[in-house]
């Protein structure tokens, strides 16, 4: 690949999906652009490129964007988000929101439903409390490919290893020859929709948590501060944002602040100081567990 070609994948990846490819990240283009190549019977690179300079086809310059993007989730990756969610955003969402009994949720960059999943699952869990709530989780993602992969919420053995406790697979998948599926009951938990995070974002409604985790570290510094200004409106009062480990908001905006007592957890700054003033109320532990629908 040429430095001309490498830099205009640059461009058009950042313009498009704004990832942020670095000159060390040549290696991994040429590797993944060259399997793309061979996919679509397209010889070589240049080729690739030379079509995507005439900008007349959508679909290519979609299959590099998927092509590029990383997807590596896992069942309760990390832990510490669920756990935060489980024992701190339910319990306050079950207070806030007792008179409307609903509850939204938003994956963003869901990728092939994991994490989208492994909230169902908490969710179901507590069914008895949440008897009678409204309860919607929407994933999103830019890449098509995987949203369908979600959609048919099918894993592989690998897949399931990866962070899946056993309790779990036995009460919410089951087996298809050496694959898994998960119940129709938490799919029909999940929706699932294909958005492009730099895309105006109205559509989508309002949410109480957003979940928008290990996405952001593949951005250049102003195309985050987009995207976290773009998240903000999204949020219900007292709505709560969840990003990954190794992400924050500091030094990038001052429109959604971390929480202060929780690490990893994130609140609009209308409700941040609202959220402080009450920390000293006691709320309600969320035990119950069952199996109603909700």
């Amino acid at each position: 690949m040429t430095d001309a070609d490498f830099n205009f994948l640059r461009l058009l990846l950042h313009l498009r999906s704004g990832l942020s490819l670095s000159l060390e990240k040549r290696y991994l283009a040429e590797s993944r652009l060259g399997i793309l190549c061979r996919r679509r019977g397209i010889d070589g690179i240049e080729t690739l490129v030379a079509q995507l300079r005439q900008g007349s086809d959508a679909s290519l310059e979609n299959a590099v964007i998927e092509a590029m993007t990383t997807n590596e989730t896992l069942f309760f990756r990390d832990q510490t988000p669920f756990e935060l969610f489980r024992n701190v955003i339910l319990p306050e969402k079950l207070a806030s929101n007792a008179a409307t009994r609903s509850l939204r949720i938003w994956c963003a960059a869901v990728s092939t439903g994991q994490e989208a999943y492994s909230l169902a699952m908490i969710l179901d869990e507590m069914a008895a409390r949440l008897a009678g709530w409204n309860i919607r989780i929407i994933g999103t993602d830019i890449s098509g490919e995987v949203l369908e992969r979600a959609r048919t919420g099918i894993y592989s053995q690998f897949e399931i290893q990866r962070g899946l406790p056993i309790q779990m697979l036995l009460k919410h998948f089951h087996q298809q020859g050496d694959k898994w599926q998960v119940s129709d009951r938490l799919r029909a938990m999940v929706e699932l929709k294909q958005h492009n995070l730099l895309d105006p974002n109205a559509h989508l409604g309002q949410f109480d948590v957003i979940f928008c985790r290990n996405v952001l570290i593949y951005f250049d510094v102003p195309t985050k501060a987009k995207v976290l200004a773009a998240l903000a409106p999204r949020l219900a009062p007292e709505g709560a944002v969840v990003l990954g480990a190794a992400e924050t908001v500091i030094g990038i905006t001052t429109t959604i602040v971390p929480d202060r007592q929780h690490r990893g957890l994130y609140r609009e700054r209308r409700s941040a100081s609202a959220q402080a003033a009450n920390m000293s109320l006691p709320i309600e532990p969320v035990l119950a567990q069952g199996s109603a629908r909700f």
